[in-house]
């Protein structure tokens, strides 16, 4: 998950752990076809808006997912994407679960579940209280160069 998006002029990575609900918290992801079919959808959606998941996991009545996101892209612009593309083409593929369930509501509950995935607090508050210090002065971790092809990781500096 180290993987940054390059723009024409940006190098980020936006990760996030965000949670969709079931309406009504029905537990249709106890079926495996269902389940099935809307990890497809909600792939096929990201794929759609330049959305990348890199993990997703289903419980009964609802699913996890670690997204990416580039930086002219919110998180509630994703869930709108994800949610709506998946609700809709689900309950129109599978209309005994909407006849029997949903009652001509959508799928999804309104709400979202939604955390950021960065970098250590604590770490990012010591680099930008620190700026502009003499980088031999620092004791705290630093971060790498953003612009290099290596992956920015932490490192520990040393007099």
């Amino acid at each position: 998950m180290d993987n940054f998006i390059r723009g024409i002029s940006s190098y980020v990575r936006m990760e996030a752990h965000v949670s969709f609900v079931v309406k009504y918290r029905h537990k249709v992801f106890d079926d495996a076809e269902f389940r099935g079919r809307c990890r497809q959808l909600l792939y096929q959606a990201a794929a759609l808006h330049k959305i990348r998941i890199n993990e997703m996991g289903f419980d009964s009545d609802h699913v996890h997912i670690i997204l990416q996101l580039r930086c002219n892209q919110s998180l509630s612009w994703a869930a709108k994407c994800l949610k709506g593309f998946s609700g809709r083409k689900l309950l129109t593929e599978f209309p005994q679960v909407k006849r029997r369930l949903f009652w001509g509501s959508g799928l999804w509950s309104p709400a979202i579940f939604g955390d950021s995935l960065g970098r250590e607090p604590e770490v990012l508050a010591a680099y930008v209280r620190n700026q502009g210090m003499n980088r031999a002065a620092r004791k705290e971790k630093q971060l790498t160069n953003f612009f290099t092809k290596i992956p920015p990781v932490y490192s520990e500096r040393t007099n």
